[in-house]
């Protein structure tokens, strides 16, 4: 190989490799503007009673003052873990109009009594106006999108 040709070759790694490491500083980037944008909140029992319900009152009364999603969930269940992004995306999509939460239902177990979860991931809508209302299982982000707009926002 002449010195021409180890030249050209050289000056084309060093511009694929700087090139390689642009496009990695870039992901990096959206990882962590991802990162910092809202995400579902992972609840104590604690915080359930001040910002969700208070169950220790003979009538619960939802506290909050947006509509709201909670994620029954726990570490170890596969659909669970399966949703948990699609909830992170929504609470994203829809931040400031909606509060998506997660309750883990093994370190909460008082609460997964309360509201007589026995399969999991169960998701609860909870509306202003109207009624709460439970679905079990996995579902897809079309599907849940669906059930906001119904749902929470009485849209059809």
């Amino acid at each position: 190989m002449n010195i021409r040709m180890k030249t050209a070759l050289a000056v084309i790694l060093t511009g694929m490799l700087l090139t390689a490491c642009g496009n990695a500083g870039a992901r990096n980037e959206k990882k962590k503007d991802a990162q910092k944008a809202p995400a579902a909140v992972e609840l104590t029992t604690e915080a359930f009673n001040t910002l969700v319900y208070d169950m220790k009152s003979e009538k619960p009364v939802y506290l909050g003052n947006k509509p709201a999603i909670i994620d029954f969930n726990a570490t170890w269940c596969g659909p669970c873990r399966k949703i948990a992004p699609i909830l992170d995306e929504l609470a994203r999509e829809y931040d400031g109009k909606i509060v998506i939460y997660k309750v883990d239902v093994d370190r909460n177990r008082s609460i997964a009594e309360a509201f007589g979860i026995t399969s999991i991931p169960a998701i609860l809508y909870i509306p202003l106006d109207g009624e709460p209302v439970m679905t079990v299982g996995l579902r897809g982000k079309a599907k849940m999108k669906e059930e906001i707009n119904t749902i929470l926002f009485q849209r059809h």
